[in-house]
């Protein structure tokens, strides 16, 4: 079934990521991005083909999402030099998505979704390491997904438009707190991208976040609570 598998993914995912390249006029950049997630995807049988969710993640990460993609791919390239990336599995496996322990980071501590690809996701055993993946990082999967070429920038943006107005207040607003807190508070803990995904995780306010700045309760209801309530 692997093998199978690989090859039709490898040559759809090709063929979608050719047909989305060509509209900027890149079909050969396209088709190979698009097949590399579909060759390393069957491989791993990451897609959940029972389900129509995990017919449209394979479909969207060809095609709109194919940016975000193939910045998960460089994940991949990262890991693969990587002799304890510690690849998980367990957390892959037709979920949709791949998962690293380790993998490419930017900042200890923290796990960064590029694509469909989770890195840093830490011991996995641990309960909350595990949860962090299925309702925090997830959502950031998603998020590429269903935005598209847009969530980089509108990501990226935030950040950057957030940290210069922390920066032009904090003599105002700063009320003796570090300058790096509150940039960090308002740049990523009230990134809407962040809000989101630490709202579905059932874990806002992060204890990261300075108590008395910005949005004070989730924007969504959390996984859990709607996993917890009776059918």
């Amino acid at each position: 079934m692997s093998a199978s598998e690989t090859t039709l993914t490898t040559v759809a995912g090709a063929a979608l990521g050719a047909a989305t390249g060509a509209l900027v006029g890149l079909p050969v950049i396209g088709a190979l991005a698009g097949g590399a997630n579909g060759a390393v995807s069957g491989a791993r049988q990451v897609y959940d083909w029972s389900t129509g969710k995990g017919r449209l993640a394979f479909a969207l990460d060809s095609t709109w999402a194919l940016a975000t993609t193939t910045a998960g791919l460089v994940a991949h390239a990262v890991a693969a030099t990587q002799p304890d990336a510690a690849y998980q599995k367990a957390l892959s496996r037709r979920q949709n998505r791949h998962v690293y322990g380790r993998g490419f980071r930017m900042r200890k501590g923290f796990a960064i979704t590029l694509g469909n690809v989770v890195n840093g996701a830490g011991d996995v055993t641990r309960p909350r390491k595990a949860k962090l993946v299925t309702d925090h990082e997830d959502v950031h999967v998603w998020q590429a997904r269903w935005f598209g070429p847009l969530y980089p920038f509108l990501y990226g943006g935030w950040m950057a438009g957030a940290a210069l107005v922390a920066t032009l207040t904090w003599p105002i607003v700063g009320r003796g707190r570090s300058w790096f807190r509150l940039v960090e508070t308002y740049s990523y803990y009230l990134n809407p991208f962040e809000w989101w995904a630490y709202s579905r995780d059932d874990h806002w306010p992060p204890s990261g976040k300075l108590a008395d700045v910005g949005w004070q309760r989730p924007i969504v209801q959390s996984l859990a609570s709607r996993r917890s309530r009776p059918v």
